[in-house]
Formats: C-alpha cells, structure tokens, sequence
C-alpha cells in the first residue's frame, strides 16, 4: 500500500510524479517558444529519450 501525503500537508513524497511533472512543464516551455508544431524528434530531445535508452542499455 502507498502512503499518500494528506492534502493540504504542502509536502510530495512520490518522485516519480514530480519527474513526469517536470518534464511536462519542460514540453510546455519548448511548445511555447517553437513557431511551429514540434516535432517527434524535437518533444523527443526535449523529454531526454534518447539519454534513457543509453542508460537502460536500449536502442
């Protein structure tokens, strides 16, 4: 069972969470200062794929 931080208690104790909240506000940034749509390799170097794949030994 995972323990959840009650509401209102001003703390996050899930860092996953925070990870894939971080990464969508960096989207959100790279979004916004494009003059077009981004691209799949753009969001891609963006959200750092390819570095995951290097570090899990993937292609």
């Amino acid at each position: 069972m995972r323990r959840v931080a009650p509401l209102g208690s001003g703390t996050v104790q899930d860092r996953v969470a925070l990870a894939e909240i971080e990464l969508c506000g960096e989207l959100i940034i790279a979004a916004s200062a494009a003059e077009d749509r981004l691209s799949l390799e753009s969001i891609d170097e963006v959200l750092r794929v390819g570095e995951a794949r290097a570090e899990s030994g993937g292609t």
